[in-house]
């Protein structure tokens, strides 16, 4: 099998049973967990788990491409997680103001986007675009904000430290993820337009 730094795409198998995948469906089956433990206001745990998720996000994909574990379960599971992490923290984190309403829009408006142009590529037959790095890295940051944005709340230090860091995460994080998105639209257009062509 590839491994990273041959130069080569890895190979994909059809194992369900690896490594970067139980890290993946653990970080789905951390999303009810987190949420429990934020609305029972456990805070350091909430925080702890959100950490965790966001250590398994990264050490997924970098164990699948290290030991030749990338799959196709893995493929349409890492995003997956990813999203509905995303998804439920941010929806979650606006209902406990520790973000404001504005940035949860902003964001959803980002994923509205990103839905609307998978179906028009889905009625042309293609079934979704590679996995970009910047939104690999837009990914890494907001996984990153949302712990710290949480600790932001704490009183003292804590709190103080945590609040300017994990803004300037949640910021790098939505530009990335808006940045993605407009490449994203950017490979999208002209299979729009081949397709359209043909006859």
């Amino acid at each position: 099998m590839t491994q990273e730094g041959t130069g080569g795409p890895p190979e994909v198998s059809s194992r369900v049973l690896t490594i970067p995948n139980a890290l993946s469906a653990l970080r789905l089956v951390g999303v009810p967990v987190f949420l429990w433990l934020l609305f029972s206001d456990q805070l350091f745990w909430s925080f702890v788990v959100l950490a965790l998720s966001g250590l398994t996000d990264y050490l997924d994909g970098k164990i699948a491409r290290r030991f030749a574990m990338v799959s196709r379960v893995g493929q349409l599971l890492d995003p997956l997680a990813d999203r509905l992490y995303v998804l439920t923290t941010i929806v979650a984190l606006a209902l406990r103001d520790v973000i404001p309403l504005w940035f949860l829009i902003l964001l959803l408006a980002r994923d509205a986007f990103m839905a609307i142009l998978i179906l028009l590529l889905k009625r042309v037959g293609q079934t979704g675009l590679p996995v970009h790095f910047v939104g690999k890295a837009a990914t890494f940051n907001l996984l990153y904000a949302f712990p710290v944005l949480l600790l932001a709340d704490v009183d003292g230090w804590v709190g103080t430290i945590a609040r300017p860091v994990g803004w300037a995460f949640a910021w790098w994080g939505t530009g990335l993820y808006w940045l993605a998105a407009g490449l994203y639209a950017l490979q999208a257009v002209p299979i729009l337009r081949r397709q359209r062509r043909a006859p």
